[in-house]
């Protein structure tokens, strides 16, 4: 078959692989509908997250057709339309039964890889590094899917197939940074970040009952969608000089209720300050970039929330100290998108949710280098790119 794999930083191939095949008799073999570019992919294609290995299949955002079954998989059946989560996720161990599925203790078998870095080991995502289990990823014709009666979700018949793409990771991930939020009634609610996530953040802030919600963004395209597509206010930081005034004067000097970060390591931004973390970043000095993170602790009110849904590693000059006088509740995980996508599915059915809009540009898997070529340097006001082997 045909995969898009990463051959080195900023060098991605379509290449021809093996066929998938059931390994495990809870496993079934997915035909590949749709699958979309994500912006955590970045940071390894980037070189900022390791352990990747020339000829890995990318991609953990998708949907498709089940095409074989484990003989132990009862949930699903050849010829299903089905949606996935990015992270895979066993259903029994005790983070599993606590919701908490992106932590699962039995789905990584490369645990010895992460542990020394985070303590424990998370779960394993889909086509993201071998420190996330190596499995291969979903820019490709056909793919394994583990776990199966965990991980698909079977799609309501009159949706299509856009309007459920990105219920894989985009939408439960921005319904679970709103959801940090613990949201009340005529609570502000300010996005760092207008890609998918960012997006779909601000709409599930709405979706939760906030009463404002602003986005803050540098592209006048992206920040158009938020305002059309959602009812977000917007403030574009190539603009202004303060944005943390412009938000102080927007919430009448008190500050936002909650701040959402969705945009992670490698954030755009202004000023010396971001100077020096490009340049330590390009040094490989750190990690991140983390310029909209630390606006986003300055900018929430005290006693706010702050909910990070951007993918970091090592920042210099991270400002705990503001968290801790401030008192604020921080919030972050991976996405548990097994928890999210019924409630989520839900939505899309009344017509509360579709999230079809994201996607802006469509290629097929042979045009994938050049796709995400535009996707990284956000040419043609793409937002997300999507694939239909």
């Amino acid at each position: 078959m045909r995969a898009l794999c990463w051959e080195g930083v900023n060098d991605l191939r379509v290449q021809t692989v093996p066929d998938p095949e059931i390994v495990n008799p809870h496993d079934v073999i997915l035909r590949i509908t749709m699958s979309t570019t994500c912006g955590s992919d970045l940071h390894f294609i980037d070189g900022y997250v390791p352990s990747m290995v020339p000829g890995d299949v990318i991609g953990h955002e998708f949907m498709g057709i089940v095409e074989d079954v484990g003989p132990e998989v009862k949930k699903v059946k050849k010829g299903d339309r089905v949606v996935v989560p990015s992270f895979v996720a066993c259903g029994d161990c005790w983070y599993c039964q606590h919701d908490l599925y992106s932590l699962c203790d039995n789905t990584n078998p490369n645990a010895e890889l992460q542990a020394p870095l985070l303590g424990y080991p998370t779960g394993a995502c889909f086509g993201y590094t071998h420190a996330f289990g190596g499995y291969a990823g979903s820019h490709a014709q056909y793919m394994r899917v583990p776990h199966a009666d965990v991980g698909c979700f079977h799609v309501p018949d009159g949706l299509r197939d856009e309007q459920v793409l990105f219920l894989s990771d985009a939408a439960p991930t921005g319904y679970m940074g709103a959801d940090f939020c613990d949201i009340k009634p005529g609570d502000i609610v300010a996005v760092w970040g207008c890609g998918g996530v960012g997006l779909m953040a601000q709409q599930s802030a709405f979706l939760l009952g906030a009463e404002r919600v602003i986005a803050i963004d540098r592209f006048p395209e992206r920040l158009k969608m938020a305002r059309e597509h959602i009812g977000s206010e917007t403030i574009n930081y190539a603009e202004t000089p303060d944005v943390l005034a412009i938000l102080q004067e927007m919430t009448g000097g008190r500050g936002p209720d909650a701040c959402i970060d969705a945009v992670g390591m490698e954030a755009h931004g202004t000023g010396p300050g971001y100077l020096y973390d490009k340049a330590l970043q390009t040094l490989r000095l750190v990690t991140d970039r983390g310029q909209a993170l630390r606006q986003a602790i300055m900018a929430v009110r005290k006693g706010g929330t702050l909910s990070i849904l951007g993918v970091y590693g090592v920042m210099d000059k991270f400002p705990v100290g503001v968290i801790m006088n401030k008192g604020l509740t921080v919030r972050t995980a991976q996405q548990h998108g097994q928890h999210y996508l019924p409630r989520l599915l839900e939505h899309a059915v009344k017509g509360e949710l579709d999230p079809s809009y994201l996607a802006t540009h469509r290629f097929s898997l042979e045009d994938g280098p050049r796709a995400y070529d535009m996707f990284k340097n956000k040419e043609d006001g793409i937002v997300r790119a999507v694939f239909t082997p």
